[in-house]
């Protein structure tokens, strides 16, 4: 018999924990591809449109990094969103067809105790793009605006001092000429307990879970909170976030790259495929549900 992770807690949440409307959700439509009320499409996105949308975006991401090689942009793209919101697969698609000598991914793993003592925001200065890069943060600062307050991972002044100083650094990497985006991607509560579920009972997809997502499934509200409280620190006319409903990862995936290659001017660009993302799915943090 497979042992699962955590021996099982997933399993156990969504049996004798989850609220009765979220396991109703995933029992009654196990298979079913959109199980948030109020998502604007009933159906995920057909395959062969979404790869033939996908393609055309990957080259004209490539078209981009081309030209930020020759003209020596940079380019900051942070990607947010709770556990399994579909962070890593945007990324992935994001990625997979750019030089990796100048596009980069960032996952920072927790602070050493050096890291511990420096300012917050140092060791993310150290993974900045220099001329012609792409850097792709896979979760960032915003860690302590979110994890760290739910987990109690920090005090209230140092969120404080956090908050403070989170729009002038943002400031900062702006007045440096860099290109800097922030995107949120947000999924129901029972597509989520979905998702783990499956990577619970996948061998190949159980690295992906840690004891942070399954206390994570208990802590929906106050992750909820922490993420209204930071947006209303953070959304700024000057750093705006972009917000993509992603319980469709088809439609999430092409509307994040569409958040990018949309706002950037570049030699060669498709304006008829680089167009901005799909407003039915992605906007300003009001859009964000839970």
């Amino acid at each position: 018999m497979t042992t699962l992770p955590f021996d099982g807690a997933i399993s156990s949440f969504y049996n004798d924990e989850a609220p009765e409307d979220v396991r109703e959700a995933v029992s009654e439509s196990p298979n079913e591809p959109i199980l948030t009320g109020g998502y604007p499409y009933t159906t995920r996105m057909r395959k062969k449109a979404y790869e033939k949308d996908l393609y055309a975006l990957q080259l004209e991401l490539a078209k981009l990094q081309a030209d930020a090689r020759e003209t020596g942009k940079r380019i900051v793209v942070v990607f947010e969103g709770v556990d399994a919101s579909g962070k890593g697969g945007t990324i992935k698609r994001f990625r997979e067809n750019l030089n990796p000598r100048q596009a980069r991914v960032v996952a920072l793993a927790k602070p050493t105790d050096r890291e511990r003592g420096e300012w917050y925001f140092q060791r993310y200065v150290e993974h900045l793009p220099s001329t012609g890069e792409i850097v792709l943060f896979d979760r960032s600062w915003y860690n302590r605006g979110v994890v760290e307050k739910v987990f109690d991972f920090c005090d209230s002044h140092d969120r404080a001092v956090f908050f403070r100083h989170l729009p002038r650094f943002e400031t900062l990497i702006q007045d440096e000429g860099i290109h800097f985006f922030k995107i949120w991607l947000s999924v129901g509560r029972a597509e989520q307990l979905r998702r783990f579920l499956s990577r619970e009972r996948d061998p190949l997809k159980q690295w992906k879970l840690s004891w942070i997502d399954v206390e994570g499934l208990k802590r929906w509200d106050a992750y909820r909170d922490a993420i209204q409280e930071t947006f209303e620190h953070s959304h700024t006319p000057a750093a705006p976030w972009t917000v993509i409903l992603s319980d469709d990862k088809r439609r999430a995936r092409l509307a994040a790259i569409r958040t990018v290659v949309s706002a950037i001017d570049y030699k060669g660009k498709d304006e008829s495929v680089a167009r901005p993302p799909d407003a039915k799915i992605s906007g300003e943090p009001n859009r964000l549900y839970a």
